[in-house]
């Protein structure tokens, strides 16, 4: 079943107010900007179906077209996460796109309601490391210390100075402030790139405003059906795809990492130190930090997301091994300060808010089961099942002590015209190849499917002509192909 277009709510004034655009905000030390990009503010409803009560206010950049003469609109983009700001994608999108598609459109980058300079929220959260949000078990399986952390994370969630705003950081609101930036840009239409989490906000503004999507890419992508609890589930399927590349590239490389000359040989190596350092944890020198099981596995699941990132992957390995056995090198010590290397910070900005709006957006857009022993259970079969993964992707989180949404997930709808490109790869560790299809399956006769026999997370710009020449044809002309088809890999 379809999903009806969404008609402004009763009480919406008739269009919001135009953006006035001006200097961005500072950036922290070391980052940079292209000198085009311009920046604003909107104020949107906090909750759009109560139009005249609080606002939030949205921070929107904009890079406009080179070629005025030639501009067909703007194209909106989002990053992913959940909970990543996009307000310097304009700057970084100009580095990668053709001047087909930079003459043709304005583009557009907006921090997500309660991300970034967006009316940032907070739970109060000290630790906001992703060992923390990413549930692994204890090392005998145990996860009664992921439902205490899980329940204490709710707790401080809900008391948090953001309580009253984080029911609304949805997917369906963020993708009304898109519809809202799009009046407020005087466009009957906007296209869009989303990666990630971002395929699922674009695909949510495509079924409540189809008559206002023009355009749309989708990379590397969410199945709509499974937000979110069941989403996590498929990570077991995607490591276990995925992980073979870099098992590969060690094997490879065996006379320089030392983890065997085959892929197996190098996987077993892996789980034998992943679960070595669950036991006794590798400590880092002159800190009191160390290492663990759940760290190093966040961290091979974070760089494979990359190809050129596998490289350093495997040195983590071998740094790591070091530090079990008490033989650090000068070398390792680089590949420690690289690893945790601290991001830039923003001004004004908490330092839990990607971790806040990450837990709003998955707690917060449906439902998730709420019975601890369901997760006892799943998790015991997921990590009987998928050693790679460990059991994390169907442990508790916060999500399941967390206060019920506001409203029903949005149905994502197969209506509309025939204006979606969905990029995804065969070996997607983040959002696998099984998500990729569901997304097919819920977008019909309105999607191209581009199916590329690649790893990583990312399509565009990885290295495929075929995957490069059809994105590009797309949003510079509005050509896409005939039927659904598949890439083959870089190498090949």
């Amino acid at each position: 079943m379809g999903c009806a277009a969404e008609s402004p709510p009763k009480g919406t004034p008739a269009g919001p107010r135009e953006i006035v655009w001006g200097t961005c905000p500072a950036l922290p030390e070391g980052a940079t900007r292209d000198p085009r990009q311009t920046c604003g503010t909107l104020q949107v409803p906090l909750d759009p179906h109560h139009p005249d009560g609080p606002t939030l206010e949205i921070a929107v950049s904009r890079i406009t077209a080179v070629h005025p003469t030639s501009r067909r609109g703007v194209l909106l983009l989002n990053p992913g996460g959940p909970g990543l700001g996009g307000l310097e994608l304009p700057s970084l999108s100009a580095t990668v796109l053709p001047s087909a598609v930079l003459d043709t459109y304005d583009l557009i980058g907006f921090d997500p309601r309660g991300v970034g300079h967006s009316s940032p929220v907070t739970c109060g959260l000290t630790d906001v490391s992703l060992v923390n949000l990413f549930p692994y078990p204890a090392a005998d399986g145990s996860i009664d210390a992921n439902v205490a952390l899980a329940r204490e994370t709710a707790a401080r969630c809900a008391a948090s100075s953001s309580r009253d705003v984080l029911p609304f950081i949805t997917t369906a609101n963020t993708a009304r402030d898109m519809d809202m930036i799009r009046q407020a840009l005087g466009e009957e239409k906007v296209s869009y790139w989303g990666q990630s989490y971002g395929t699922y906000l674009g695909a949510v503004y495509a079924s409540l405003f189809p008559e206002h999507t023009d355009r749309m890419v989708l990379e590397g992508n969410v199945d709509p059906a499974s937000v979110w609890s069941g989403f996590t589930g498929m990570w077991s399927e995607g490591m276990d795809s995925r992980f073979p590349d870099a098992a590969r590239y060690a094997a490879t490389h065996d006379d320089r990492f030392h983890f065997g000359t085959t892929p197996e040989e190098v996987t077993a190596a892996y789980l034998a130190l992943a679960n070595r350092i669950d036991a006794a944890p590798a400590p880092i020198p002159g800190t009191d930090a160390a290492i663990t099981g759940g760290l190093l596995r966040t961290l091979t699941y974070t760089l494979l997301e990359r190809d050129d990132q596998l490289p350093l992957l495997v040195q983590v390995w071998r740094t790591t091994a070091h530090l079990a056995d008490g033989t650090p090198t000068e070398e390792d010590a680089a590949v420690l300060q690289m690893i945790f290397a601290q991001g830039p910070v923003e001004a004004g900005v908490p330092g839990d808010n990607q971790t806040a709006v990450f837990l709003a957006l998955t707690c917060g857009d449906a439902s998730w089961p709420t019975d601890v022993e369901h997760y006892r259970t799943a998790t015991a079969a997921d990590r009987a099942d998928h050693p790679l993964s460990a059991g994390m992707p169907s442990n508790i989180w916060p999500c399941a002590f967390w206060k019920a949404p506001r409203e029903p997930a949005v149905p994502v709808s197969g209506q509309g015209s025939r204006n979606i490109l969905l990029l995804q790869n065969r070996r997607d560790n983040a959002t696998p190849w099984e998500s990729g299809l569901g997304m097919r399956k819920a977008m019909g006769a309105r999607a191209v499917w581009v199916g590329v026999e690649a790893g990583g997370h990312y399509a565009y710009g990885q290295g495929s002509a075929c995957v490069d020449d059809v994105f590009n044809a797309f949003l510079a002309n509005g050509t896409l192909p005939q039927d659904d088809m598949y890439c083959a890999s870089v190498e090949e």
